[in-house]
């Protein structure tokens, strides 16, 4: 039985997250359901990331198992065109057969994600449920500066969703970059894994510097706090995009390729 790795973007505005849910419409549902149409096979998909209601998606990764040895531009073309019949905001990139260890979630080795601000005084008229607005001047050297003292390994318990289901509050934050170009601010961030919220609560705490209400040790105070109480706002999902997923150069080789070199 062939595995596939998908290469997915979508817009996240209209659907309940990326994981399948009992009573709303997710993308995993959204997808799963298309390939059904396609080749009439019920199937579970596995992604990198499970994106949270409203967050967007450039370079998401899943992978399924299908029975037959479909070509990856087929399968490509054929869940897209079924997608589009449904009016999904949902397109793969790329279908391609991979090594039947490959895992979209557990081969990952590292995730980006960019958070993006529009700070001006004027709502977007184009973007919106893809940017956060915030119309109170922000100081985006004082946020990248402070950023610093995110970075590293640290116990993250602060800028965890209390719905947070890891086992360990640790992680090793490798990028946590704010830059801004006119009216909008970027904040780039990438690590191995991720917790629950982690981002969208970093850059709510981030916003708080720089308004000018928070310190650079007002931040660090608050990771040292390990207290969910002490995070600032918690980002809203709309500016927030899974940009980018890492995997070791022969993760996703195919499996002739892999036997062809024994």
């Amino acid at each position: 039985m062939p595995r596939f790795r998908l290469d997915i973007e979508y817009d996240g505005s209209r659907f309940a997250g990326w994981q399948h849910q009992a009573d709303q419409l997710s993308v995993q549902q959204a997808i799963e359901q298309a390939i059904e149409k396609f080749c009439g096979e019920e199937v579970r998909i596995r992604a990198a990331g499970r994106t949270d209601a409203g967050v967007h998606a450039t370079a998401q990764v899943a992978h399924v198992d299908l029975a037959r040895d479909w070509a990856g531009d087929k399968v490509r073309d054929a869940v897209n065109a079924h997608l589009q019949a449904a009016g999904a905001r949902i397109a793969i990139l790329k279908a391609a057969v991979v090594a039947n260890d490959f895992d979209a979630r557990f081969s990952a080795t590292g995730r980006h994600y960019l958070y993006r601000i529009l700070n001006r005084r004027a709502p977007s008229a184009l973007e919106k449920g893809k940017v956060w607005w915030v119309p109170k001047r922000l100081d985006a050297e004082a946020m990248h500066e402070a950023a610093k003292v995110l970075l590293g390994r640290h116990d993250f318990t602060t800028f965890r969703s209390t719905q947070c289901q890891a086992e360990s509050p640790v992680r090793t934050l490798d990028r946590l970059d704010v830059t801004r170009a006119g009216d909008l601010i970027d904040v780039r961030t990438s690590a191995r894994s991720f917790l629950h919220n982690q981002v969208r609560s970093m850059v709510g705490s981030l916003r708080r510097v720089g308004d000018g209400s928070w310190s650079a040790a007002d931040l660090k105070a608050a990771l040292e706090a390990r207290n969910r109480a002490a995070c600032g706002q918690v980002a809203p999902p709309d500016g927030l995009f899974l940009v980018g997923v890492d995997y070791p150069a022969t993760a996703d080789k195919p499996a002739a390729a892999e036997d062809a070199e024994t």
